[in-house]
C-alpha cells in the first residue's frame, strides 16, 4: 500500500503545478501533509497543514461552527468541509483538503470505526469557494488487531483525500 500512496501523491504533486495546497487533519494526525511533504517538489504546492485533533482546535484555528460541532461532534461531512474551507483561507491556499473520522478500536459521537470524511475546496483568484466536495466512507479493515486496524483506517484515508483532490484538479 505505501508505494501505492507515494505513487498518488507523485501524481499530486505534479497536476497541482502552479496551485497551492493546505490540509486540515483529524483522523490522521499529520500523515496526509507528512505523504505529500515526503514528495520532492512538494515546496511548489505545499502552503501547510493544520492539525487540530480536539474538535475545541477544529473550532479556535479552522472556523468550524461551534454549533455544528455541537449538533452533531467531529465526525460529520459539514465538519469536514468546514475544515477543508478554514484551512484554504487561513493559509492562503487554492485548494484545502481536509480530513475527520474515527479510526478506531472505540466508536465516537455514534460513528464506528472506520467512518471517516473527507472533503475538499476549490478557490478561485478572490478567495472565493469555487467548487467543493465531501466523500463519507465506511472503511472495513482487513486486519482484526486494533493497532494495525488504525493504522488501515489512516492509511486508506490519506488515499481516499489524495484522490478526492485529483479528482477536482
Amino acid at each position: 500500500m505505501k508505494t501505492d500512496i507515494d505513487s498518488l501523491a507523485i501524481t499530486v504533486v505534479i497536476a497541482m503545478q502552479g496551485r497551492t495546497l493546505a490540509t486540515a487533519e483529524s483522523i490522521t494526525g499529520g500523515q496526509l501533509g507528512a505523504t505529500i511533504t515526503s514528495i520532492p517538489g512538494a515546496s511548489q504546492i505545499f502552503r501547510g497543514g493544520v492539525i487540530a485533533y480536539a474538535s475545541d482546535l477544529k473550532s479556535s484555528l479552522l472556523g468550524v461552527s461551534e454549533s455544528v460541532l455541537a449538533d452533531g461532534g467531529a465526525v460529520q461531512g459539514q465538519v469536514a468541509l468546514e475544515m477543508a474551507t478554514g484551512v484554504a483561507v487561513k493559509l492562503n491556499a487554492d485548494f484545502g483538503l481536509a480530513v475527520t473520522g474515527v479510526a478506531g478500536p472505540s466508536s465516537q459521537d455514534g460513528h464506528l470505526p472506520g467512518t471517516v470524511f473527507v472533503a475538499c475546496v476549490m478557490r478561485d483568484e478572490q478567495g472565493s469557494v469555487i467548487d467543493s466536495s465531501v466523500d463519507e466512507l465506511h472503511l472495513f479493515p482487513e486486519s482484526v488487531e486494533p493497532s494495525e486496524a488504525r493504522a488501515q483506517v489512516r492509511e486508506e484515508t490519506v488515499v481516499a483525500a489524495l484522490e478526492l483532490l485529483l479528482t477536482m484538479l
